[in-house]
């Protein structure tokens, strides 16, 4: 019996099909999620997202974001997913320095908001790049 996952970004559906199984990178670490696990909503951090149709395995860099968990579905609701031709490594790099120098030269008034937004700039960032770098 198949799971059906659906992967959402804010601009659009990136991924929906039937897959055999599917794993998170949840707030805790890895999560896997066969057909028939318990239903539950859980928070995911940058990193890698796989799963397998018909025994052969796909990969996505996703952001933060959240899943839904049920015993036949799989939602994913993520700030971004990009496939390995999709990353543009110094570009992530960039970002990443960018971000990295407005944290560090912030007064101590740096509104929290916009701290945590820089902050997962930087983690979305070090995600996608750990992901395009093991895959080659």
């Amino acid at each position: 019996m198949p799971l059906q996952l659906d992967i959402v970004t804010p601009e659009k559906t990136i991924f929906s099909d039937m897959v055999e199984h599917v794993y998170l990178p949840g707030a805790d670490g890895e999560m896997g999620v066969l057909p028939q696990h318990a239903g539950l909503v859980t928070a995911l951090k940058p990193g890698e997202l796989r799963y397998a149709i018909k025994g052969k395995e796909h990969f996505l860099a996703i952001g933060s974001g959240f899943a839904e968990v049920n015993h036949s579905r799989v939602v994913v609701l993520t700030d971004s997913a990009l496939g390995e031709a999709e990353i543009d490594e110094a570009a992530a790099e960039e970002a990443i320095k960018r971000a990295q120098q407005k944290l560090s030269t912030a007064d101590s008034n740096l509104d929290p908001d916009e701290a945590a937004f820089l902050q997962n700039i930087i983690e979305k960032s070090a995600a996608a790049i750990q992901f395009k770098r093991k895959k080659h």
